[in-house]
């Protein structure tokens, strides 16, 4: 595949996801680099949305550690329970946050950070990693989002 996305901005966002997933799949079949996939699927998501930050952190030990990602700089450790992503992990389940300073424990690794969406990356029903979306608006995030957005991480569990 090339390395060009087909994106129709006039479709609802669900339908946007429906064109962008295969896309990704392509991209990433028979590439058996973890890094080079999680970076492209970053981009790609950030490319088709617009979102403020998008990316991966990586379970090592007791921490989620940064992974690749497009946007700002990040915070690069986060422990366990802690913050949306730290909760996602220890929960093993996607994380949807409105308004992200009323989360409690909220980590502000940006304060543009509005809105959050934390999917976690599941292989042999342990938590790998999580996707880490955020948005610079309020309520960004909806059912759309994370219905797509865990199948996509599905695909993304093949690669760990």
């Amino acid at each position: 595949m090339a390395e060009n996305l087909t994106l129709d901005t006039t479709l609802t966002k669900a339908e946007q996801y429906q064109q962008l997933l295969p896309q990704i799949e392509a991209l990433t079949t028979g590439e058996p680099d973890l890094t080079a996939n999680l970076a492209n699927t970053a981009a790609a998501l950030r490319q088709a949305f617009g979102f403020f930050w998008v990316g991966f952190y990586l379970v090592k030990g007791d921490e989620l550690v940064l992974g690749p990602f497009q946007g700002p700089i990040a915070c690069t450790r986060i422990r366990h329970g802690k913050g949306v992503c730290g909760a996602s992990w220890a929960q093993a389940q996607t994380m949807l946050v409105p308004d992200v300073d009323a989360f409690p424990g909220h980590i502000a690794c940006s304060s543009d950070s509005k809105s959050e969406i934390v999917v976690p990356i599941l292989k042999d029903g342990r938590v790998v990693a999580v996707l880490d979306v955020d948005s610079d608006q309020l309520n960004d995030f909806d059912q759309a989002d994370q219905a797509a957005l865990e199948q996509l991480m599905q695909l993304a569990a093949q690669w760990f």
